[in-house]
């Protein structure tokens, strides 16, 4: 009984001295539902400030959005517009630029009753066709390079021609304006696509614009001498009649050139408002042309467009407080219920992500976070084993696709370098026999490598040169090689048979006549190696490099292409790989870029020679006994 009642006062104390300490250590930390208070009571009150700032921001943006949509899509039409007149200017320029007749006689350098019939017979009725075609105002000007034909002109009286006359055309001989800067600069011929909209001459003053020409005769031998030179000339009012500023008060529409230079502008009184108030009270909305320098610009006052912001900031204000009121209160209840909680999870959680996976979650009853610690309890269990089951399973998944990859290396040419070594026996040809057996047991000595994959740099080098032997012995000189590699790589190692299947690609695909040469180089570029391969054979169009490049798989063309690109990325990643740079009739450039990986395989280049360099003495004494 003693013993009994000794041992419960014992109990006793001891839970009055853990009830005591832990007191204590209570007082020595804020609890964390009230740092969460706080830190909730600062978040609310910074999110209801920002909340008012971007409502007011988000509605004065939309009301400049949709201003602006609304003009854009007014300039886009107004461009519309004024694109179809310039096309419709074009569209007449054509009938003379397409002509063949126009051209024919243009062509005949004849005096006399030979140039009067072409000039009244054929181009005085094709240039008055070309004005009928139209009921705007234009004045047509043609300068032409025959000067058998006569000047034909008319007398404006210093006055603007489009004024007037309304519709008129003018010949002249293209030494009136062969020395004129406008002339001397314009752009090389491109058929059917050189033109110009241009002021020249008093077109800026009579506020009109030209579209310049010239007339190319395409069936004379030199191609790009033309035989003449059109303008014709429209009025800037015609041209952008529909430029008007309908978007309110104060608002100013004007067409620029690429120069920053105003070819038209309506609404002149408020451009100068626009330079006394500056561009910074203004929103400009600017709507560029397709295929010229020319844009359609829209100032409109921002007073205007943000009348309204002022009830919306009131408004914001409004509920910006009583949001933040009811903020409060609910932060008050969460916090208390939720924090202690939280911190748990988000504790057990952190050890989670920093890999200490032995920590596990309890909560009492049948609610939401008891669901989630028994989850999460469940899932922490296996993560560990399934972390170790997938990384294996990747690394053996990684190591089958290289084996496969490997496997898959073309072997034809041995096909074929076995049918030489048998017409070298039948001819008797020991010593290139002797050679060509070499090459071949170092190219395949070099291509098993003990079942490795990765090879050093210099036994990838000689491997390549060893298949080059082999084949300069089927083509003889037709076949020039050139190794230019930084001795610095030999350092490194590699996945084996990269340079190969160019090197193959080459004599299968890029002779252009009876010779080919082939160069292969090697640098280091920072942290990698670049291997290239270099041919002038007959390179590859566009097409078919885009078909190639795109290692998809689905076609047959560039299998051992892509064969590489796909080793390469498997062991190195999808940073590395090939890019090939082809010009038709020129050649091919292949670059084979990979990281520096410091040499681990043996070197094996001497081991391997003296093997070859064995069986072929072997080989060339049986040969040598034969008759």
């Amino acid at each position: 009984m003693v013993y009994k009642a000794f041992m419960k006062m014992l109990v006793r104390n001891r839970r009055k001295t853990a009830a005591a300490l832990s007191g204590l250590e209570e007082k020595k930390f804020v609890p964390f539902g009230y740092k969460l208070m706080f830190s909730y009571l600062l978040l609310t009150l910074f999110h209801v400030l920002l909340f008012g700032y971007f409502a007011n921001w988000i509605f004065v943006d939309s009301i400049r959005k949709q201003t602006s949509d609304n003009v854009q899509a007014a300039l886009r039409q107004m461009k519309d517009n004024i694109t179809y007149k310039m096309k419709d200017t074009v569209r007449l320029s054509d009938m003379i630029y397409y002509d063949d007749t126009i051209s024919a006689r243009l062509r005949q350098y004849q005096e006399g009753w030979y140039s009067y019939e072409s000039t009244t017979d054929y181009l005085l009725p094709k240039f008055d066709s070309v004005l009928k075609a139209t009921n705007r105002h234009i004045w047509l000007v043609v300068y032409l390079r025959n000067e058998t034909l006569p000047e034909i002109y008319n007398s404006y009286s210093d006055t603007d021609p489009l004024t007037y006359a309304g519709q008129s055309y003018d010949l002249y001989h293209m030494k009136r304006i062969s020395e004129s800067e406008w002339y001397r600069d314009f752009p090389p011929e491109r058929y059917g696509e050189t033109m110009q909209w241009q002021q020249i001459e008093r077109d800026e003053e009579f506020r009109n614009i030209s579209l310049l020409r010239r007339m190319i005769d395409t069936k004379t031998l030199r191609r790009n001498m033309d035989s003449g030179f059109m303008r014709l000339t429209v009025k800037l009012s015609d041209l952008f009649e529909t430029v008007s500023p309908d978007f309110g008060k104060g608002t100013s529409v004007r067409v620029e050139n690429g120069a920053g230079q105003i070819l038209f502008e309506t609404g002149v009184r408020e451009a100068e408002r626009i330079k006394e108030d500056g561009q910074e009270n203004y929103l400009t909305i600017t709507e560029p042309f397709q295929d010229l320098d020319w844009r359609l610009v829209a100032s409109i006052p921002k007073e205007w467009v943000e009348k309204d912001a002022r009830k919306v900031k009131l408004l914001t204000v409004g509920i910006g407080s009583v949001s933040f009121f009811l903020f409060v209160c609910v932060g008050v209840f969460l916090s208390r219920y939720f924090s202690k909680r939280v911190s748990r999870i988000v504790r057990v959680l952190d050890s989670f992500r920093h890999g200490d996976f032995h920590k596990r979650i309890r909560f009492k009853g049948r609610d939401e976070f008891s669901t989630i610690s028994q989850s999460i309890n469940a899932m922490v269990e296996h993560m560990d084993e399934l972390i170790q089951e997938v990384y294996v399973t990747s690394l053996k998944k990684k190591e089958a696709e290289l084996e496969s990859l490997q496997a898959q290396i073309n072997p034809h040419f041995l096909y074929n370098t076995l049918s030489s070594i048998s017409l070298l026996a039948k001819f008797g040809e020991v010593e290139q026999l002797h050679r060509m057996v070499s090459n071949l047991a170092l190219f395949y000595r070099l291509s098993l490598n003990e079942g490795r994959t990765i090879i050093p740099v210099a036994n990838e080098l000689e491997q390549a040169k060893a298949y080059l032997d082999i084949q300069k012995v089927k083509y003889t000189d037709r076949l020039d090689v050139l190794f230019e590699v930084d001795p610095d790589l030999l350092r490194y190692e590699m996945v084996k048979l990269l340079l190969q299947p160019f090197l193959e690609n080459v004599l299968k695909y890029a002779w252009c006549g009876d010779r080919v040469h082939i160069r292969v180089t090697g640098q280091r570029i920072d942290d990698d190696i670049e291997l290239r391969i270099i041919d002038d054979g007959v390179g590859m169009k566009p097409e078919t490099l885009r078909r190639i490049m795109r290692y998809d798989g689905d076609e047959e063309t560039g299998y051992g292409i892509r064969n590489v690109q796909q080793r390469i990325q498997l062991h190195y990643g999808k940073a590395y790989g090939i890019q090939i740079h082809s010009r038709l009739g020129i050649g091919t450039a292949v670059a084979i870029r990979i990281p520096c990986v410091r040499r681990t395989a043996p070197y094996v280049i001497k081991e391997v020679a003296r093997e070859t360099d064995g069986q072929s003495d072997k080989l060339g004494a049986s040969s040598a006994k034969e008759p």
